[in-house]
C-alpha cells in the first residue's frame, strides 16, 4: 500500500498494509454460511470489447493479455467458491471481474487469497484486489481505490428474537463478529469500551476467522448475535432456512472499492471508467440483480473518492 525509495521503508509499508488489510476495514472472510451459490448465469460473452479503453490499459498488463485478481473467495454472494466442483469462484465480484476483462479484451484470473494477502501484492502477484474493500482514509493513502459498491452494517439474531437482544442494552451480551472487520473494531470493540467506562459488563465478544462460524454460532444459540456487512447478513438469512432476522437497520454505510497498487495511477483510471461503462450499459445492474444486490448499487464510479472515515 505504501511506496517508499528506502528498502526499509518499503518493508515497513508492507507491513502495514496487512495491518490495515486486517484491522482497518471491512472485509476480512465473510461467508453467511451454507453452500455458496452457482454463477447465476451471467455471460462475459454478452459485453462487447470497447477498444478504446483496452488501448489504454498499461503495457504490463495488455503484454501479457491476462489480468489477476485478488479474491478472498469466502465472502458469499459477492465472491466465494461454488460451481460444480465447489472451486470455482463465483459472486457478484467475480462477475465483475469478468466483464472487466471482456471490456478490455483480456483473459481473468480469479486467485484465491487470505484478505490480509491481497493488499500488500498489488503489482506484484495481483493486479487487482476485488473482495469487498471498503474505503476508508487509511487505504487511500497506501492503495488507490475505485468505487463499485456500497455497504454498511447490520445486526442479526435468532428467528423471533428469543434473547431480546437489543443493540441498545448490549452490556455483558455475548456478539459474534468476524476477525478483521470494522464490526470487531472499531464498532463492537467500541461499544464494549463504552460499557466498561460506564462500570457496566463489557460485551463478550466472539470474534472467529471466518462468517461461516460466527452464523453458526448464532443458529445454535451460542452468541446472542452477530453483527456483519449488509450483503453478508442478506446471504445468512437466505441460507439459513428462516432460523435467523434482520435486527433494526443498516449504519456506516459506506463505499467499496476495487483496489490497485498506489504506484499505477493509469490502471486505477481505466478501472473507473470500465466500471462506469458497465454502469451506463446495464451490465452493471444486471450482475447485481443477479445476485440479489441491487441495494448496493451504485450510479458513478470514482478513483479514490472522499471518504469521511
Amino acid at each position: 500500500m505504501m511506496i517508499s525509495s528506502s528498502k526499509r521503508s518499503t518493508a515497513l509499508a508492507i507491513l502495514a498494509v496487512g495491518l490495515l488489510a486486517l484491522t482497518g476495514c471491512t472485509n476480512a472472510s465473510q461467508t453467511a454460511g451454507g453452500t455458496a451459490p452457482d454463477s447465476t448465469g451471467f455471460d462475459p460473452a454478452s459485453v462487447a470489447r470497447d477498444d478504446a479503453l483496452a488501448a489504454s490499459v498499461p503495457d504490463a498488463i495488455r503484454s501479457k493479455g491476462t489480468i489477476t485478481v485478488g479474491a478472498d473467495t469466502s465472502y458469499a454472494p459477492a465472491e466465494s467458491l461454488g460451481g460444480s466442483d465447489g472451486q470455482t469462484p463465483v459472486g457478484y465480484n467475480v462477475d465483475f471481474a469478468k466483464a472487466i476483462g471482456a471490456t478490455l479484451g483480456l483473459k481473468v484470473k480469479v486467485q484465491t487469497s487470505e484478505f490480509t494477502g491481497i493488499l500488500p501484492a498489488l503489482g506484484s502477484k495481483y493486479d487487482l484486489g476485488i473482495s469487498s474493500f471498503t474505503i476508508n482514509s487509511e487505504r487511500l493513502k497506501a492503495v488507490n481505490m475505485v468505487s463499485y459498491f456500497n455497504a454498511g452494517t447490520l445486526w442479526a439474531v435468532q428467528k423471533g428474537n428469543p434473547k431480546n437482544f437489543s443493540v441498545d442494552d448490549i452490556c455483558g451480551k455475548t456478539v459474534g463478529v468476524q476477525t478483521g472487520t470494522t464490526q470487531e473494531d472499531p464498532d463492537v470493540s467500541g461499544r464494549s469500551k463504552a460499557c466498561a467506562d460506564a462500570g457496566k459488563p463489557a460485551i463478550n465478544i466472539v470474534t472467529l476467522k471466518t462468517q461461516t462460524d460466527v452464523t453458526t454460532r448464532l443458529v445454535n444459540g451460542s452468541i446472542d448475535a452477530m453483527s456483519a456487512d449488509s450483503p453478508i447478513i442478506g446471504y445468512a438469512l437466505s441460507q439459513t432456512g428462516g432460523k435467523l432476522e434482520v435486527l433494526g437497520d443498516v449504519y456506516d454505510a459506506a463505499p467499496q472499492g476495487i483496489a490497485v497498487a498506489k504506484g499505477d495511477p493509469a490502471l486505477a483510471e481505466v478501472m473507473s471508467k470500465v466500471m462506469n461503462k458497465l454502469i451506463s450499459d446495464g451490465t452493471y445492474k444486471k450482475i447485481l440483480d443477479g445476485w440479489n444486490n441491487s441495494a448496493g448499487a451504485v450510479t458513478k464510479s470514482e478513483v479514490n473518492p472522499a471518504v469521511t472515515s
